[in-house]
This record gives structure tokens, C-alpha cells and sequence, in this order.
């Protein structure tokens, strides 16, 4: 599904990615963890066309797609879910899902009714200005708004922060169902616990560096890998 080959990233003079390769395969949940500041967030902006890398390239489904912009990505099925949110404000909750709608290539697609499904609190808010909403709605909303685009590859960018421990718990379990409804994960998370409990791989990356890669058997089992990169 994903291959990203050896980028290079930087913010201005600033060189925040180092060689940095990984592969995501077709139905897989794969995690990237890492500490606040490790890179996590800079690594999913440049697979989705925010921040290109400068050396290096990315290849989506057999295709070079590096420094291809958002929204030609977005036509091709990649989702994103920001980490800052980013929902529409002055919109409710239904029209911030119906304004990003884009009809399934086949079979049964993402639509607001289905949403509602999965997020079965949203529905309850369809008509509440999404400004007014609590975190954990918001990252509900944004997750919605990702699949109204009829992903196959969706890219999660620390889906669980900040929000209560009920909250996160809820939205650990619904992640957990993607690999059901067909869609494969990338999932950037500083919360050990959710990225153990749902990645098939994982990833740690920290100063820019991926520092380790393997089964996320593995890597529950490897503390002292764990203690090192990603402890505070």
C-alpha cells in the first residue's frame, strides 16, 4: 500500500527527517511511536503531501506520489486525521461531514448515516456548531470527516491526545475495527498502550531517526527498547 524510501524533511533550514524508510502492507494497523518532538507528525505531513520531503521519495499503491499536493492524494484514497483536529467551526457537525463527501469507487461507501453508525454520539450533535464541541467529539468529527472521503489508506496522527481515558478507550476500540470495514492504518501514537493493543508492526522514531522496526509482539516484549525511546 505504502512505501516510503530513505526522505530527507525539513521546516526551512531545519532538517527534521533523517533517511527515514518505511512500508505499510495492505490490511495492516502500522504504528509509529515515538516522544513528543520524535518526528511523528512531520513523517505523516510528508507522506500526505503537506511538508514534501526534499530527498527521497514516497510510493503509494506501485505509484510515485512524493511532493504530490493534499488533495490529488486525497483522490487517490489516502485519509488524514491531523493532530490539531482542524474541524470547521462555524459548521455543524453534519455539514462538516457532508462538505468533504466523496462518493465510494464500489461497493457500500462512507456516508453521514454510516458515520452515525460508528460514531453513534455525532448523531445525537448533527446540528451543534462544531466549535462548541468537547475534544473527544471533535476528534470523533475529524476522524468522520476522513472517512466521508472513502479512504482505503488513512493516516492517524495521535488520534488519542489529550482526550479523558473513556474517551480514549472508545476510540481505541473503533480504530481497532478499520482493518474490519477494509481500510488500512497508519497510526503516529505517543500512547503505548493503544498503539500496542492495535498495530500489527511498529515503528520508533526519535530525533528524526527510525530506531526500531519489527512485530509489535516484538516490540511488547522488548522493554528495553521501549525504556530508551520512548519513556519520559
Amino acid at each position: 500500500m505504502l512505501e516510503v524510501r530513505g526522505i530527507h524533511t525539513y521546516y526551512g533550514l531545519s532538517h527534521i527527517l533523517f533517511d527515514v524508510s518505511l512500508t505499510v502492507n495492505q490490511g495492516e494497523v502500522v504504528c509509529i511511536l515515538g516522544r513528543n518532538g520524535a518526528g511523528k507528525s512531520t513523517l505523516m505531513r510528508s507522506i500526505m503531501g503537506l511538508t514534501p520531503p526534499k530527498q527521497g521519495s514516497i510510493i503509494y499503491q506501485g505509484r510515485e506520489v512524493t511532493g504530490l499536493k493534499p488533495h490529488l492524494l486525497a483522490r487517490r484514497g489516502m485519509g488524514y486525521v491531523p493532530d490539531d483536529r482542524r474541524v470547521f467551526a462555524d459548521l455543524t457537525v453534519g455539514e462538516n461531514l457532508e462538505v468533504v463527501a466523496r462518493p465510494a469507487a464500489g461497493g457500500r461507501g462512507w456516508d453521514k448515516e454510516r458515520v452515525y453508525e460508528f460514531f453513534p454520539p455525532l448523531k445525537d450533535i448533527d446540528g451543534r456548531q462544531a466549535g462548541y464541541l468537547s475534544g473527544g467529539e471533535q476528534q470523533m468529527l475529524t476522524i468522520g470527516r476522513a472517512l466521508m472521503t472513502n479512504p482505503s489508506f488513512l493516516l492517524l496522527d495521535e488520534p488519542t491526545e489529550g482526550l479523558a481515558p473513556l474517551v480514549v478507550k472508545m476510540l481505541a476500540q473503533q480504530i481497532g475495527r478499520f482493518k474490519d470495514e477494509g481500510l488500512t492504518v497508519l497510526l503516529a501514537e505517543q500512547n503505548q498502550e493503544v498503539a500496542l493493543s492495535l498495530g500489527d508492526r511498529g515503528y520508533i522514531i526519535d530525533n528524526g531517526v527510525i530506531r526500531y522496526q519489527g512485530d509489535i509482539q516484538d516490540l511488547r516484549a522488548n522493554q528495553e527498547i521501549r525504556r530508551k525511546y520512548l519513556m519520559v
